[in-house]
């Protein structure tokens, strides 16, 4: 991506961030929708949103298809926003990387317990090892 491109990709993304939440009213925002990322083709003719909804996948589908149904009403807001004479055609679609990167942290996390679990055998076999046998009489 150009500098050109990601300095109006950053632009965008604020200005989304901004017109969601103060000038959209549907009913179906019931989550709360996060643009994660924005992404611009070079000639700055399509913009690809990415975004994260807390909440059931349903309540996640329903505010994808609120902003989607949105975009037009955004993508005017934007035109005035932005120095150019036409806003990019917006493309609101789920950021399924920050899911895979929350279950890759899940997994890392479950791998360090059972480390740490095995350590904590480990030094305890270590620890009745070392003291002395106890004698019989």
């Amino acid at each position: 991506m150009s500098r050109r491109a990601e300095k109006v990709a950053s632009t965008i993304q604020k200005e989304l961030a901004e017109i969601i939440m103060r000038e959209l009213q549907d009913p179906r925002l019931t989550g709360l929708p996060s643009i994660t990322r924005v992404k611009v083709s070079d000639d700055l003719s399509i913009a690809d949103v990415f975004i994260t909804v807390m909440g059931s996948p349903g309540q996640q589908s329903a505010a994808l298809h609120a902003l989607q149904s949105s975009a037009g009403l955004m993508r005017t807001r934007l035109t005035k926003a932005l120095t150019l004479r036409v806003a990019p055609f917006l493309k609101f679609q789920m950021d399924e990387d920050l899911k895979k990167e929350l279950e890759l942290q899940a997994i890392l996390q479950k791998v360090a317990d059972e480390n740490a679990e095995l350590d904590r055998k480990r030094a305890e076999e270590g620890t009745k090892a070392d003291s002395p046998p106890e004698t019989q009489e």
